[in-house]
Parts: C-alpha cells; sequence; structure tokens
C-alpha cells in the first residue's frame, strides 16, 4: 500500500520533484531509489507568516508496488434510447447528460447559444463596444457563463456528490492533473472552451444530441406531466426535463410563471467588482516586494458583516480581467475571468451584499415572485445610463468611494470597454454603498493597502446567484407540482460555481433516471 507524508517546503524546493521526492524518501527512512512514484495528491499555500511555505501531501509507491491505473470513463452507446431533454449546456446541464449517459438514457442537450468558436467571436464584439447578440454573449453559448471564466473548481458542496469523480471527468476531457490535488484548483478561460468541446464531442459520440440556437420558449404539459420543450415551431418531446439554464436566463423564470409553474422569492446578492494591481495584492499576501517566480498570483477571500449584512469578496480573479457580461444592450454587467496563466497584472473580485426579499418588497405587488429579478434589472439600467455609451462601465477610485469624494479620473484597468468616473454611492441603493463602503473599509484594516486609489470599483455586479428559486421536492428533486421536470443548477437556485452545479447536475441525473424506472410516478 503506498504511504502519504505531509511536508512544508519553500516555494522553490515544492517546485521541483527531485528535491522534494529525496526529501520524501528521507522521511521514510529509505533510499531515493527505492521511490518508483511520488505522486502529490494535495498541494496548498500557507502565506500566514514572512517566509511563505507550499504544504505538500505526497503519496509515496515502493519499488515493485503496483501503481494506480488511470482513471478511464466509459460512456456507452445510448442511441435509440430513453429521451432526456436538459435545457442548457452549462456544468450542471453536460455533467447531467454525462451522467445520464452513464446510466442508460440519451440527452438531448438544447442550447439557446452558440459553439465556442462561434461564441468566442461574438464575444469579441461586445469588448468592442459591439452591438449585443442576446443568445451568444459571456452568459450564452457552449459551456455556460463559466466556459469563459477563471474556471475556479473549489466548493464547499462536495457532500452532494463525488467531488473527486467531477475533477477527474474535466481531466479526461482535457484539463491538466493540476486540479486534482490543488487546494484551490483552477482550469483557466484559455483551456475551457476546448474543454467543453470535448464533453459535447463525447456526447455525441455516444448516441446524445446536441442541439445548437435552439432556446426554448415553452413547456409541453399534459395534465400535471412534463412530456418535452417547445422551441418556437418545433416540439421535442422527451421521458423528463431537465431545467439548467443558469441564473441570466431571465425569459425561462418569465416563461415558467406565464405557465404557472410555482417559482419562489429568494435572497440574493448583488454589488461591484473591485481591481487592484496584482503586484499590490501580491505585496499584502505574500509579505513581500515581489512574489518571485515560485508563487502564484496571490488571492484572497473576504467576508465580514456590516449593517447587519454580509459583505463579501465573490469570484476573485488573480491575474485576471473584467468582462462585460451583460445580456441585453441596455444593460451593464460585470463579471471576471482570469486565464490559466494568471498572468495580467490585474487582479479583481465580485465585491456583494446580501440582498434580501424584504428590500424589494415594493415590487412584489406588481410582480411577484420575479420581483427580484425587476430588482436587478432596474440596477443594471441604471448602471448602464451612468456608462452612458455601449459597454462602458461607470467606475470609481476605491479610496474615494469609501470617503464618499468623486474621483475625477479613473486609473487604467483590465475593462477593455473602458470606463467612466461615476460616483457610484449616489445611485447604488444606500444599503448596498452603505454596507460596501463600509465593508470596504473594514478589509483595508486587515489587508493594509487594499483601500488605495490605484484600485477601482466597476458596477454593476449583478449576476451572482439566482433571485428566484426553482422548487423542488427534497426527495425526488423534481419540481414538486409538475411531474417531469427537474430543475438544477445556478439557475434552479440550488448550486453557485462550476463544480457545485456539475454534481448538482449528476444528482438530477440519477433522481431523472429514478423516475422513469419506476414509470414516471
Amino acid at each position: 500500500m503506498p504511504q502519504t507524508i505531509t511536508i512544508q517546503l519553500s516555494p522553490r524546493e515544492a517546485a521541483d520533484p527531485e528535491i522534494y521526492t529525496s526529501l520524501a524518501a528521507r522521511r521514510l527512512g529509505i533510499r531515493r531509489s527505492e521511490i518508483a512514484l511520488a505522486r502529490v495528491v494535495k498541494r496548498s499555500i500557507d502565506a500566514r507568516q514572512r517566509n511563505v511555505k507550499v504544504n505538500l501531501s505526497i503519496e509515496i509507491y515502493i519499488d515493485r508496488e503496483p501503481q494506480p491505473a488511470p482513471v478511464h470513463f466509459d460512456y456507452p452507446d445510448v442511441s435509440g434510447r430513453t429521451e432526456v431533454v436538459i435545457v442548457g449546456s452549462g456544468p450542471a446541464g453536460l455533467f447531467a447528460a454525462l451522467r445520464l449517459i452513464e446510466l442508460g438514457y440519451k440527452p438531448i442537450v438544447l442550447e439557446r447559444g452558440r459553439d465556442v468558436s462561434a461564441r468566442k467571436r461574438d464575444i469579441a464584439q461586445i469588448n468592442r463596444n459591439g452591438d449585443i447578440d442576446p443568445d451568444s454573449n459571456y452568459a450564452f453559448g457552449e459551456g455556460g457563463a463559466g466556459t469563459f471564466s477563471d474556471g475556479k473548481l473549489f466548493t464547499r458542496s462536495k457532500k452532494r456528490g463525488d467531488y473527486n469523480k467531477a475533477l477527474q471527468t474535466l481531466v479526461y476531457h482535457g484539463a491538466i492533473p493540476d486540479i486534482l490535488f490543488e487546494a484551490h484548483p483552477h482550469i483557466g478561460t484559455d483551456r475551457l472552451p476546448r474543454i467543453m468541446t470535448n464533453v459535447r464531442q463525447t456526447i455525441l459520440a455516444s448516441g446524445g444530441e446536441f442541439l445548437f440556437d435552439s432556446r426554448v420558449t415553452g413547456l409541453i404539459i399534459k395534465g400535471d406531466r412534463v412530456e418535452g420543450v417547445e422551441c418556437g415551431d418545433r416540439r421535442i418531446e422527451a421521458a423528463a426535463v431537465v431545467l439548467a439554464t443558469g441564473h441570466s436566463a431571465r425569459d425561462i423564470y418569465r416563461m415558467l410563471y406565464t405557465n404557472g409553474v410555482r417559482l419562489e422569492a429568494k435572497a440574493f446578492a448583488m454589488g461591484v467588482r473591485i481591481e487592484h494591481p496584482q503586484a499590490l495584492i501580491d505585496s499584502i499576501q505574500y509579505h513581500c516586494r515581489e512574489r518571485g517566480e515560485y508563487l502564484p498570483a496571490a488571492s484572497y477571500s473576504l467576508v465580514c458583516q456590516q449593517f447587519g449584512r454580509g459583505v463579501y469578496s465573490f469570484c476573485m480573479c488573480p491575474g485576471g480581467f473584467i468582462v462585460p457580461a451583460m445580456t441585453e444592450q441596455w444593460q451593464s454587467v460585470v463579471n471576471g475571468m482570469s486565464p490559466s496563466g494568471r498572468n495580467s497584472v490585474f487582479a479583481n473580485s465580485g465585491l456583494v451584499t446580501e440582498v434580501r426579499t424584504e428590500d424589494y418588497a415594493h415590487l412584489r405587488e406588481r410582480f411577484g415572485e420575479l420581483a427580484g429579478l425587476e430588482y436587478q434589472e432596474q440596477l443594471e439600467r441604471l448602471a448602464r445610463e451612468q456608462g452612458g455609451d455601449k459597454q462602458i462601465a461607470p467606475a470609481q477610485r476605491v479610496a474615494d468611494f469609501v470617503a464618499g469624494r468623486r474621483s475625477t479620473s479613473i486609473p487604467r484597468t483590465s475593462y477593455i470597454p473602458g470606463t467612466v468616473a461615476s460616483e457610484l454611492s449616489s445611485w447604488l441603493p444606500p444599503f448596498m454603498g452603505e454596507a460596501l463602503r463600509a465593508g470596504i473599509g473594514h478589509f483595508g484594516r486587515r489587508m493594509k493597502g487594499f483601500v488605495t486609489n490605484d484600485a477601482v470599483v466597476l458596477g454593476v455586479e449583478s449576476r451572482t446567484s439566482s433571485p428566484v428559486r426553482i422548487p423542488r421536492d427534497g426527495e425526488s428533486l423534481m419540481h414538486p407540482e409538475t411531474l417531469g421536470l427537474f430543475p438544477a443548477g445556478e439557475g434552479a437556485g440550488y448550486a453557485g460555481g462550476i463544480i457545485s452545479a456539475a454534481l448538482d447536475g449528476e444528482r438530477i441525473a440519477d433522481k431523472v433516471a429514478e423516475y422513469i424506472s419506476r414509470g414516471r410516478k
């Protein structure tokens, strides 16, 4: 049996397999030549002290000891098998499709947007302040919103499913093996598109279907049961429907609401995106002037309570870029992403606060359970009016924002479409502006240098989570009043991030199989 040891090394030592293998041999009291394989199974950075260390957990295989076989996935041919419609090709939809294939069912994946190659061209147009295609942008298209993101794979919801299998699935489809042992694994926006394409090829090679430019406009409901979907004039019937659209697909919520499918309003979060020079974040987190070649771009995770509300960082992208994430021309929405090398000179993060259902109670009479959507849209419209032209984003220097001063100029940012100086607190809801300003001030006391006019805040970060939950039964995970409808992932209100959505999609696939096998009861 292999032995696992944990050792603490300098960043340079941890980057050299010969060094850490020799140290492991010394720790075990054996010769270096006796080790057949030294496999890193966990790596994390400890920056609590002035001298940064790297913790490595290493699995040691002694000579002549059986070594681990590579993980292999066997996806059977499901041509002609029972069909299940999956609406959306984000992580929840794709992992639901792969799991259904494993279980012997044929997935039909419907994606309103385009394939990755065409989607790249549409996104390039957005960055050039061109028109926004409402079906092909940073939110919609092959792979969903996660395709053009940092590709962070950390999740706190590991009890929901097989976390390691999800990572292995990504490696099988082209992700680097490092994600299997990094404490905070990520893939990178430059590598994710190829992985999404490979997943699609697996689905097609196994007999599944993948249909682009297929926006779902209605459900086929007979009695209390869903038996398929409508895409304009086209009807696609199936034994069950997995709804994995992501939380930007507001038309889907409205379609469900119009069809009498019960929805629930829920709390969510909104705020701004904050950006610093990456070198500043490195110096704060690593306690040094330069991080050197052996340490990755530093990140942070911040949370506090201000005025009874949580304020926290979200989707932190070290060495990344801020991108225009709106899905309609009249909106201003920002998000963040990082390439695999995280080699941008900027570090950005969402900085958001709680939005409670009582904050938008005044909209409930008119918009019912969709009042949160209206609240989001009102703020996105205000941000767009502040920007004034195309995808130009309203922005303010961080120290000015905290002090309540207007910024007379904005430094260079990673946001390609451009920025315009705006006093964010003058148009953000008062509770939001006050909580964010106080929260940033608090973080500045914890991270000396965080509050600086070399950093900026841009608005508005509005798509962190869904303001609507599509309810599902706790046992069957099916909508409690609409048989055969299985809400999944972030858009349903049950996940947040690539891996948690993927795990949710797999769970849903298992429940779909149970539903069909017992005669759809």
